[in-house]
């Protein structure tokens, strides 16, 4: 089998890949014993597996206030607002020394976003919508200007204490009507253009937040209301201004992958659109996780998410793609890392492994370019920069093939049931892709 390739066909440009430090850095930032090596598994590019994107979870309050309907307490959060109206951004320290450690270890992007508003500006005084409210809103728009203010502010503290925020996410998964379980606040697409209108005016007046971007509207299914959420992103010309692109969730949740209805169907629907009705915007996946019960370890949900950042990147051209949270302590496949309470020790899996082979090794700034192998169960993809050619393909069969490169000299790095991330030098340009793999091949020259 030979490697495709097409050097000079090209796609878009990668930014990188991250994880978002909700619900668990609150709790691993007190772990002094653990901690620091927990972030640099995360966000080393030596020690670890390189994520360059820290999302950090700007809270609601609730976990100071006690209300609501949200039984696991990690799901609680602190704000930053005292009750005389005042900041302490002595709170939430455990949250905060995992995302300064984060970037210490090389996370060079951090992106602040709230679940919800503080809880003193909802309709209902609650970090979450009341059940009785199907579908209502719990910001009202007089708060519009309180909500841009307290967030603003907070960003302004962290730049000034030296922390890279690029982006702030006002509105996470607006679709979704969250009466409980964790914070969480309702948009129609209408309000949420206009949370983000005020949000960019705001923005615009503070000179310390000029290399400050918005992102949004993260909606929460990548079949439904992307094209509503986007449109109400693009309509206002301040709004415009302030992102770089659109950011969504890549959930398919069930239904899934009916024989007549696929997810890369939806994925090629919304890019064709986009294509059409915003051809110049780039889409960045800034949530996902494999929505299964169970702890999995292994490699089934390693190619799940292997598969799924590939069709991100291959059917919608998405220029970053991150991880929901980083770090689990529940019975679901949603963490890189799992930790135990009980014990505070932590352990990685197959997903981690699988999320460095890509995390890793493809630069900021790679551009992708075409590659293929004419082997339908091999998904592959190539970036290059500066004389560096990254090769990931994934093999999902039972199988193992050999793949001819174009180039005798390469390094390969293999994910599969026996190894992590294990370096294999390529003397005969011959990469041995073993059944149920997930590999990375390097190769340098300088005419590419």
């Amino acid at each position: 089998m030979k490697l495709l390739y097409n050097y000079d066909k090209e796609y878009q440009t990668f930014e990188g890949f991250g994880a978002s430090g909700a619900w668990w850095a609150q709790e691993v930032g007190g772990w002094s014993d653990t901690r620091d090596d927990i972030s640099r598994l995360l966000f080393s590019k030596t020690d670890g597996i390189g994520l360059r994107t820290y999302r950090y979870n700007l809270g609601a309050g609730s976990k100071e206030s006690g209300k609501g309907n949200i039984e696991n307490p990690l799901r609680r959060t602190e704000s930053f607002e005292t009750r005389d109206g005042d900041y302490d951004f002595t709170k939430d320290s455990n949250a905060v020394y995992m995302m300064k450690q984060a970037v210490k270890d090389g996370a060079d992007e951090v992106i602040l976003f709230a679940n919800s508003p503080i809880e003193r500006l909802t309709s209902n005084g609650l970090s979450h919508c009341t059940k009785s409210w199907i579908f209502k809103e719990n910001l009202d728009k007089k708060n519009y200007g309180e909500f841009a203010k307290y967030v603003l502010d907070v960003t302004e503290h962290f730049i000034n204490d030296g922390i890279p925020v690029k982006y702030i996410s006002p509105i996470n998964e607006p679709l979704w009507k969250w009466t409980g379980g964790q914070e969480g606040c309702h948009y129609r697409p209408k309000s949420a253009g206009a949370v983000m209108r005020v949000f960019a005016e705001e923005l615009r007046k503070r000179e310390v937040l000029s290399g400050v971007k918005l992102s949004g509207l993260e909606n929460g299914d990548i079949r439904w209301f992307n094209k509503s959420y986007t449109e109400s992103l693009m309509k206002y010309e301040c709004v415009r201004e302030s992102v770089d692109g659109v950011d969504l969730h890549s959930y398919f949740l069930k239904p899934v992958n009916l024989p007549f209805l696929k997810r890369t169907d939806y994925l090629r629907r919304y890019r064709k659109w986009l294509d059409k009705k915003y051809p110049d915007i780039n889409v960045k996946i800034s949530e996902w996780t494999h929505m299964k019960g169970g702890r999995d370890y292994g490699m089934k949900s390693a190619l799940v998410t292997a598969e799924t950042i590939f069709e991100d990147i291959s059917v919608l051209n998405v220029t970053s793609w991150q991880h929901w949270i980083a770090v689990s302590e529940v019975d679901y496949c949603d963490g890189l890392i799992y930790i135990n309470l009980s014990d505070k020790s932590f352990e990685t899996t197959k997903r981690y492994y699988a999320t460095g082979n890509f995390s890793k090794f493809i630069p900021y700034g790679a551009v992708r370019f075409e590659a293929d192998t004419n082997d339908k169960a091999l998904k592959t993809l190539g970036f290059k920069k500066v004389g560096e050619v990254i090769i990931v393909t994934i093999n999902t069969s039972n199988t193992d093939v050999q793949l001819t490169l174009p180039e005798k000299n390469a390094v390969q790095y293999v994910t599969d049931k026996t190894d992590d991330l294990k370096e294999y030098k390529i003397g005969n340009g011959i990469a041995d892709i073993r059944a149920k793999s997930v590999n990375t091949i390097i190769f340098r020259g300088n005419r590419i």
